[in-house]
C-alpha cells in the first residue's frame, strides 16, 4: 500500500469490531420472547384477491393484514401509492397481502405453504405503455437547427435491472419499550421508517424510535423498502403487542425487494459543421406497480440526459411507465447512469458516423465553467474535465493503445468515458424539504459528541464526518465521539443518499465545528445546532425542470481495456484507470475504497448483472444466478483523486459515492465495441448478446 497516497486518512470507527467479528448487525441482536415474522406475498402479479384461506393456526401464532391497519395503508415514500399490504387487489408478482408471525420459524414455513389465497386473474401489463409521470423540458430552440442539420442520427439504448447484491439482507426488529414502538434494522435512512410508522399508525413521532446497528451494505436497497417492513411490523406489534423480527433469506430478498429501473432511451442527434448542436431525447423508465420514488429518479436521470457535454439546443422528454412489476426505487446513481450510458454511447456513435475522432469529439463536447446545464441552470463552479482526462490518459496508456487496439483483427479494447453527477438533493431540495441540522455538543469533560443521521453502512460516513469535526476543531480524533442515529437523541440530518452526506452534512459540520471553536469554554457544557442553508444561486422550478439542479457537481473520467474470445465471446477485464474531481478528499483511503467498489459495481452492470423477467417474475433468485463480479473477474484498479475545491463543502470536498459508479459501464462497453468491431446498444453485454452483435449487428 502507498502510505504517502493515505497520508490524510485514519483509521475508521468500526474497523477494529468487524475485524474482530463483534459488530452486531440487526440479525444478531438478542430479543427476548419475540416472535418471527413471514410476508404472504402474492403469486400472480396482476388481480382481484378472492379469498384468503389460512390453515389452523396454533397457540402464539398470528395473521396479520389490511384489516388489521390502524390509519393509513400507505408506505410514507416521495409518491404515496404503495399500500402496506395489498387490500382486495394485487398489482406484481410477491406484493404483500399479510404477514404470518409465530414463534418458529420452521413452524411459519411450514404454515405458509398451507395459506391458499384465490384470485380473480386480470391481464398484467409489462411493457412501456400506462405513462404516470411526465416531465419534459428545452434548451435553446432545438427547431432552430433541425432544417439545416448535416447529419441526423436516432439510436434507441437500453439498460435493464440491477440487483443491489448487499452483503447484509432485509432485516428488522421490532418491540415496545413500555408504549414506545423501538426499532432496529439494516436501513439508510432511520427518519424514514420512522416517518412511514407514525403515518400508517396515526401516532405521535415521539412513539417512535429507531436504532441504527451495523449494517451491511446498501447501494440504496435500503432507502425505501425497510419503511414498508416498517409500516407491516408496526401494524403487526400494535395487535400482538410482541417483540417481532423479520429476517429475509437471500432469495426472498433477491426476488421480493427493489431493484434498478430499467429503461428505454431514444436519442436523435443533429450535427452541424462538424457540431452537435441538438439532440432531441425521450426517456422511459420502468417505474413497476406503484410510482414511490421513480418520479425523483426520472428528474436526474432527465437532468443528466446529455451527461458532461454541453449541447445548445434540447428537447426533453421522460416518463415513467406503471408496470405489472416489482416497484423499482433507488439504487447508487438514481437514475443517472441510465443516461449517461445512453448519452455516452450515442455521442461516441455520432462521431463514427461522421467519421472523426470519437475521444477528440467528446473532449471539444466538454462542459465549460459558465455553460448553461442541459436544465437551464449554470455550471458555476471551475471544471477541471481536461485535467482528468489527461491524467486517466498517462496512467492507462490510451493514446497508444487506442491507436493499436482499433486495427483490424485486433482482440483487444480500450474505452473512454467522461461524466458528472449532481450531490445533493434535486434543486432546492436540501433547503425546502429535508431541513438538514447537525447537533454538536462538548461536555464538561471536552469531549465533543456529534449528533447526525448519516447512516454508516461500509462507506466510512461515520469516521469522515468526525474527522471533519476533529479536524475543525484542532483536537485529537479520540476527543470526538460520532454514534450511529438514534432518532431520540439525533436532529434529522435528511437521508443516507443522493451524494449529499458530505457535501450536505459534512458542510455543516464543520460549520458547527467552527462556531464551537469560537465560543469554546474548558470545562463548561455548550450545544451548536446548525441548520442548512443552500448557496444563494440555487433557484429551481421542479415542473418547469428548470434551474440550478444541484449545489454542486462532482466530475470523473474512466478507462478501461478488454480483452475478446471470438470463440465464446466472452469479454475479460484487462485494465481499470479512474480519474475523479471530488474537489477535496477529506479522507484519501475512504475516497478510493468508493472508488474501486463503485467501479466493479459499474463493470457487473455493463457485462455480468443479468436480471431476467418472465410474467412479472424475476428468474435470478441467488447469488449463484444471478453474477456479481469478484475478484477474479477485475483487475487491478488504479485511481487518481485531483483537487477542485467546493467552496460549499468541507474543506472544498463533494459527493463520491455515486459519482464512481455512473461511468464505468459506457467505459466498458466503449472498449468492447472496439474489441468487437460493432456498436453496442444495451447492457448487460452478457456472451450471448455480444453473440447476436457481432452476428447480426451494425458496424
Amino acid at each position: 500500500m502507498d502510505m504517502e497516497r493515505f497520508k490524510n486518512s485514519t483509521v475508521k470507527i468500526d474497523n477494529e469490531e468487524k475485524m474482530a467479528g463483534e459488530a452486531l448487525f440487526t440479525a444478531d441482536i438478542p430479543l427476548k420472547d419475540f416472535l418471527y415474522v413471514r410476508q404472504i406475498r402474492s403469486s400472480i402479479p396482476c388481480g382481484k384477491i378472492k379469498e384468503v384461506i389460512l390453515p389452523e393456526l396454533p397457540e402464539d401464532y398470528y395473521y396479520v393484514d389490511a384489516s388489521d391497519i390502524v390509519k393509513e395503508n400507505v408506505v410514507n415514500i416521495i409518491f404515496s401509492d404503495w399500500p402496506v399490504f395489498a387490500d382486495g387487489h394485487v398489482k406484481y408478482y410477491g406484493e404483500t397481502i399479510g404477514l404470518l408471525i409465530g414463534k418458529n420459524k420452521a413452524k411459519l414455513i411450514e404454515l405458509e405453504k398451507q395459506v391458499k389465497i384465490t384470485y380473480e386473474e386480470e391481464t398484467p401489463v409489462f411493457d412501456y405503455v400506462n405513462s404516470e409521470i411526465h416531465k419534459e423540458f428545452k434548451k435553446g430552440d432545438l427547431s432552430s437547427v433541425i432544417k439545416d442539420a448535416d447529419l441526423v442520427l436516432e439510436e434507441t439504448f437500453e439498460t435493464g435491472y440491477q440487483e443491489q447484491a448487499y452483503l447484509e439482507t432485509q432485516a428488522m426488529i421490532m418491540w415496545l419499550d413500555g408504549e414506545k414502538i423501538t426499532i432496529k434494522a439494516s436501513m439508510q435512512c432511520p427518519f424514514y421508517i420512522k416517518k412511514a410508522v407514525v403515518r400508517t399508525l396515526g401516532c405521535n413521532e415521539e412513539d417512535v424510535r429507531v436504532i441504527q446497528p451495523a449494517v451491511g451494505g446498501a447501494f440504496g436497497g435500503k432507502e425505501h423498502y425497510p419503511s414498508m417492513m416498517a409500516a407491516q411490523l408496526a401494524t403487526a406489534i400494535h395487535k400482538i403487542r410482541r417483540p417481532l423480527k423479520m429476517i429475509f433469506d437471500r432469495s426472498e430478498d433477491i426476488i421480493n425487494t427493489t431493484k434498478r429501473h430499467p429503461s428505454k432511451s431514444t436519442y436523435t442527434g443533429y450535427v452541424k459543421d462538424g457540431k452537435l448542436v441538438g439532440v432531441k431525447a425521450r426517456v422511459r423508465l420502468n417505474g413497476g406497480a406503484y410510482k414511490g420514488c421513480s418520479g425523483v429518479v426520472l428528474s436526474r436521470a432527465l437532468i443528466a440526459v446529455v451527461d458532461c457535454y454541453n449541447i445548445p439546443n434540447l428537447d426533453i422528454t421522460g416518463d415513467v411507465y406503471i408496470t405489472n412489476t416489482m416497484p423499482s426505487a433507488a439504487f447508487r446513481g438514481f437514475g443517472s447512469p441510465q443516461t449517461i450510458f445512453a448519452f455516452e454511447m450515442f455521442i461516441e456513435h455520432v462521431a463514427k458516423k461522421l467519421g472523426v475522432d470519437p475521444i477528440e469529439f467528446k473532449i471539444a463536447h466538454f462542459a465549460k465553467q459558465g455553460d448553461i446545464t442541459a436544465v437551464n441552470g449554470k455550471f458555476h463552479d471551475k471544471i477541471i474535465l481536461p485535467e482528468l482526462v489527461e491524467k486517466a490518459f498517462e496512467m492507462s496508456d490510451f493514446k497508444r493503445k487506442y491507436e493499436e487496439y482499433k486495427k483490424p483483427g485486433c482482440l483487444r479494447g480500450i474505452g473512454m468515458s467522461a461524466f458528472l453527477h449532481g450531490c445533493g438533493f434535486t434543486g432546492s431540495g436540501e433547503s425546502t424539504i429535508i431541513n438538514a441540522q447537525v447537533k454538536l455538543t462538548k461536555d464538561e469533560n471536552d469531549i465533543v459528541h456529534l449528533y447526525t443521521s448519516q447512516v454508516d453502512f461500509g462507506q466510512g460516513n461515520r469516521t469522515t464526518l468526525k474527522k471533519i469535526v476533529s479536524d475543525t476543531l484542532g483536537i485529537p480524533e479520540s476527543q470526538v465521539t460520532h454514534e450511529p442515529p438514534d432518532t431520540d437523541h439525533t436532529l434529522s440530518t435528511g437521508p443516507t443518499a443522493a451524494s449529499r452526506t458530505i457535501i450536505i452534512v459534512g458542510f455543516l459540520c464543520e460549520k458547527a465545528a467552527k462556531n464551537l471553536k469560537n465560543i469554546w469554554k474548558s470545562g463548561v457544557y455548550q450545544e451548536i445546532i446548525e441548520p442548512y442553508v443552500g448557496p444563494s444561486y440555487i433557484t429551481w422550478d421542479e415542473d418547469l425542470m428548470k434551474g440550478d439542479a444541484y449545489p454542486g457537481y462532482a466530475w470523473g473520467v474512466n478507462i478501461i481495456e478488454v480483452s475478446y474470445d471470438p470463440i465464446t465471446y466472452q469479454i475479460k477485464v484487462e485494465g481499470v484507470w479512474s480519474t475523479y474531481d471530488v474537489g477535496h478528499a477529506i479522507d484519501d483511503r475512504i475516497v478510493c475504497g468508493q472508488a474501486d467498489g463503485g467501479i466493479a459495481q459499474a463493470i457487473g452492470y455493463g457485462y455480468m448483472e443479468n436480471m431476467e423477467m418472465k410474467d412479472g417474475k424475476f428468474m435470478q433468485k441467488t447469488l449463484s444466478d444471478y453474477i456479481v463480479p469478484t475478484c477474479e473477474d477485475l483487475p487491478m484498479m488504479e485511481t487518481a483523486l485531483i483537487d477542485n475545491l467546493f467552496a460549499y463543502g468541507a474543506s472544498g470536498a463533494k459527493g463520491c459515492g455515486e459519482l464512481t459508479f455512473v461511468g464505468g459501464a459506457p467505459a466498458l462497453a466503449h472498449a468492447i465495441e472496439m474489441a468487437i468491431k460493432k456498436n453496442i446498444y444495451k447492457i448487460p453485454l452478457t456472451p450471448e448478446y455480444i453473440m447476436e452483435v457481432v452476428e447480426n449487428g451494425k458496424d
